[in-house]
C-alpha cells in the first residue's frame, strides 16, 4: 500500500479506501460483526488507513462496528464519515445540509464511533435548499470546535462545489479538501465538469461504485436468470455490459480478475477507489489491484470501450478551427503546466 495527500492538505491517506456501507446486516446484504472485523483487520495488515462511512450506513450499525474496531488505535486511522441523508424519515430536520442536521448527525456519529474527532467530514449530497453560506459556516464551526479536522463534499453538482469553495476562500473558512463521486469505467460523466473542477480547486477525489455495482466484473453478461433480479434490473444496461466485457478481455490478457482491472484503471486517473466488500475474499481480490500494471495498450482498449461524450463546450473548444481562433498561431509555442493546458 502506498499513500497520497488528500487534496491540498497534508493528510496522508492510503491509495485505496475501505468502504463500510457493507458493515452490518441491517440492509439485507452486509457483513456481520465478525466478518466486518476480518475485513478491517485484513485491510489494516495491507497498510490501509483510510475509512469511509456515513451516519446512515446500515442504520448506524456501520459506525457502531467501527467504534469497537477502532478502540485503542484511533489515531492510526484517517476516519471519515458523512452527514445529509435521512436518519429519521418522518422528521424534516433529520436530513439535508442544514446546520441543525449537521450538528445532530455529527454528535450521533461521534458517539457511535467512540471518538472525539472525525478526520474528514463529508457533506453527503446537496439538498438544493440550504444556503451555501449556512453550509460553509456550519462546517467551519465544526472544524473550529475540534470535532472535525477537514471537510469534503460528495454527490453534488460542480457549480455548487465551486461556489461553496469560493465562499470558504473569500471568508477565510475551512475549504473542502476532497470530492467524493461515483466514478468507474461505466460511469465517466464526472470527466465533463467534476474532475477538472477538482483538479483546479485542489480537491482530492475518492470514487464510490468503482465496480459499477458488479457490471465491471462481467457478471451481468450472464443470463438474467443467474443474477439477482433486484440487482440485474439496476445494472444490466447493454452499453454498460459491453464495457464490462472489455474489462473481462483485458483481465484475461493480464491473468488478473476483472475487479482488479477496473480498480487499477480508477487509480490511473489519480482517483482513490472506495472498496466495499461482503467478504474478506472479495476484499483481498480487490486489493490485488495494487500489484496490477495497465500498459498503454490496455488503457487504450478500456478507453475505446468506455470513453464518454463530453458535449458542449468541451467538444467545441477541442476543435482545431476554434483553437486557432482562441489562441492564434502561437498555441503550440506556449509552455504551460498540466493544470493550465488547453484542451
Amino acid at each position: 500500500m502506498r499513500y497520497t495527500l488528500l487534496g491540498d492538505s497534508g493528510l496522508r491517506v492510503s491509495e485505496i479506501s475501505l468502504g463500510t456501507m457493507t458493515f452490518g446486516p441491517d440492509w439485507g446484504f452486509g457483513a456481520d460483526s465478525s466478518d466486518s472485523r476480518a475485513q478491517f483487520e485484513y485491510y489494516a495488515e495491507a497498510g490501509g488507513n483510510f475509512i469511509d462511512c456515513a451516519v446512515n450506513y446500515t442504520n448506524g450499525t456501520a459506525e457502531g462496528y467501527l467504534g469497537e474496531l477502532l478502540t485503542g488505535q484511533r489515531d492510526r486511522w484517517v476516519l471519515s464519515t458523512k452527514y445529509s441523508l435521512s436518519t429519521n424519515p418522518s422528521d424534516p430536520n433529520a436530513s439535508g445540509n442544514s446546520r441543525k442536521n449537521l450538528r445532530n448527525s455529527l454528535e450521533k456519529s461521534l458517539r457511535r464511533l467512540k471518538t472525539d474527532y472525525i478526520d474528514v467530514y463529508w457533506l453527503h449530497a446537496w439538498d438544493f435548499m440550504t444556503s451555501p453560506v449556512e453550509v460553509m459556516s456550519a462546517l467551519d464551526d465544526a472544524v473550529h470546535s475540534g470535532k472535525v479536522l477537514y471537510v469534503g463534499i460528495s454527490d453534488s453538482p460542480a457549480w455548487v462545489v465551486a461556489r461553496l469553495q469560493t465562499i470558504a476562500e473569500l471568508r477565510g473558512w475551512s475549504p473542502f479538501i476532497g470530492l467524493q463521486i461515483e466514478y468507474s469505467l461505466a460511469q465517466r460523466d464526472p470527466e465533463r465538469e467534476l474532475l477538472p473542477m477538482a483538479h483546479a480547486l485542489g480537491l482530492g477525489v475518492t470514487a464510490w461504485g468503482p465496480l459499477a455495482g458488479g457490471v465491471l466484473t462481467g457478471k451481468y453478461a450472464a443470463p438474467a436468470s443467474s443474477v439477482s433480479p433486484r440487482r440485474h434490473g439496476d445494472h444490466a444496461d447493454p452499453s454498460r455490459v459491453r464495457i464490462g466485457g472489455a474489462v473481462v478481455e483485458v483481465a484475461g490478457a493480464l491473468g488478473a480478475t476483472p475487479a482488479q482491472v477496473a480498480l487499477a484503471w480508477v487509480s490511473t486517473r489519480n482517483v482513490i477507489p472506495i472498496i466495499g466488500a461482503r467478504t474478506t475474499a472479495q476484499l483481498a481480490d480487490s486489493l490485488g489491484s495494487l500489484e496490477l500494471v495497465l500498459e498503454p495498450e490496455h488503457l487504450d482498449a478500456l478507453d475505446a470501450a468506455s470513453a464518454p461524450v463530453l458535449g458542449f463546450p468541451h467538444d467545441f473548444l477541442a476543435r482545431d478551427d476554434i483553437g486557432g481562433l482562441v489562441y492564434g498561431e502561437t498555441r503550440g509555442l506556449i509552455d504551460l503546466p498540466p493544470g493550465r493546458r488547453p484542451v
